[in-house]
């Protein structure tokens, strides 16, 4: 009997000795803990980030909404998007822009409300189109029975890459301002009174 214990007690010893000796081999500390949570995934950043741009111009509040894509080393106009072709001016969802007053552009008139921003890129000039139907995927519902608004600008040509598309609204008097989108080596801009 004495002979069994004895024996009894060298086992868990022994068993005692070795889970110690595999505890000390995985040691928990504060390095292995900050380790384990930044091993996580980095969230991967959009390759077009959803932006905006916006100002006030007089008492008219205008707001440009966008996803704004990159030139990635691409050709963008001429290349990615094909000369003569509508394109929504921004990836994902078509552009849009909102206006709480009555503006004047182009000599015409476009009511206060919330169109579909597109646009037909030429190297010579560009097409500017306000469409009624604001909310639309890329140009796939895009009807021309829908535009309230078209004229025609010049582009203006920069040896400077701009790397991501970009819309700014700059008041430039109490009741007028222009409204510009550049990407690429390409500047258009058009003016407009409130």
């Amino acid at each position: 009997m004495k002979k069994s214990i004895i024996l009894l007690c060298i086992i868990l010893l022994a068993s005692c000795k070795e889970a110690s000796k595999e505890a000390q081999e995985v040691p928990i500390t504060e390095k292995t803990e900050q380790n384990s949570t930044s091993a996580e995934p980095a969230k991967k950043k959009p390759l077009s980030p959803h932006t905006s741009a916006m100002a006030m111009v007089g008492d008219a509040h205008i707001h440009i909404d966008y996803s704004s894509p990159g030139v990635r080393k691409r050709i963008i106009f001429g290349g990615l998007l094909p000369y003569n072709t509508v394109w929504q001016a921004g990836a994902h969802m078509a552009t849009w822009i909102e206006t709480n007053k009555d503006l004047t552009i182009d000599g015409k008139e476009l009511k206060a409300g919330k169109y579909g921003f597109f646009v037909i890129p030429n190297q010579e000039e560009w097409t500017i189109i306000f469409n009624s139907n604001w909310n639309q995927h890329g140009k796939d519902e895009y009807n021309e029975k829908d535009d309230v608004m078209r004229f025609k600008v010049t582009p203006k040509i920069s040896e400077e890459i701009k790397e991501h598309l970009e819309y700014k609204v700059t008041k430039t008097t109490n009741d007028s301002g222009t409204i510009s989108l550049s990407w690429e080596k390409v500047l258009v801009e058009f003016p407009f009174e409130v």
